[in-house]
This record gives C-alpha cells, structure tokens and sequence, in this order.
C-alpha cells in the first residue's frame, strides 16, 4: 500500500518550490534555461517585457527556491537549472497523483460494495 511512502516528501520543502513556480514570468524563465541551458542576465532579457532588474528579481526568487542557481563564469553569472530540485517537485506531484489515485479506488470499492 503507499501509505508507506507518504511523507517521505514534505510540504515544508515542496511550498517554496511551487511559490517560485508560480509566476507567469518565472515558468518563461525556466522554461527558456531548459530549451537553452544555462544563460546571462544579459540574454534573459532579451525581449522581456519587464527591466532587468525585474528579471533579477525574479532570478534571486528561483535561486532561493533551489531551482537555479547561478555560476561566474568570467565577467558574468551564466544562470542553470538544477535539476534535483525539479525532480523533487514531480516526486512530490507524483505522490499526491498515487494518495488521489488510492483515495478514489477506495471510494469505488465503497459505491459497489453499498450496491451489493
């Protein structure tokens, strides 16, 4: 039964994950360094719609959450995604999406046992 693994992935851990994700201008963030790889500041604003301290912002909130993390490369941070962090985040997805599946099959099994 999965109960067993329930909790093996906190909450506490997993919100600030989510809160970082759940930013329209973040996900364009993430969603660009994983088509691209690692990029500057520079090239992250290209064609932003907001300065680039808003995108900065936005970078320290991502690193904060552990879901970027950036790197000097000479002059400049190359920013990257750290991927064990957005692993976490589906493990997490994937345990509630098993506790819903659980939680349904046990109330199927209720409906047709109160059929019977």
């Amino acid at each position: 039964m999965l109960r067993s693994r329930i909790g093996k992935l906190k909450p506490s851990r997993a919100a600030p994950l989510f809160a970082a994700l759940g930013d329209e201008t973040r996900l364009r963030i993430v969603s660009r360094l994983c088509r691209e790889g690692p990029l500057s500041l520079a090239r992250l604003s290209e064609g932003a719609s907001i300065s680039r301290q808003a995108v900065t912002k936005h970078l320290d909130a991502l690193s904060d959450a552990g879901i970027i993390a950036g790197e000097q490369s000479g002059r400049m941070c190359l920013w990257r995604l750290q991927t064990a962090r957005l692993a976490e985040v589906r493990r997490y997805l994937d345990e509630i999406s098993a506790q819903w599946d659980e939680a349904v099959d046990r109330l199927r099994a209720f409906v047709e046992n109160d059929e019977n």
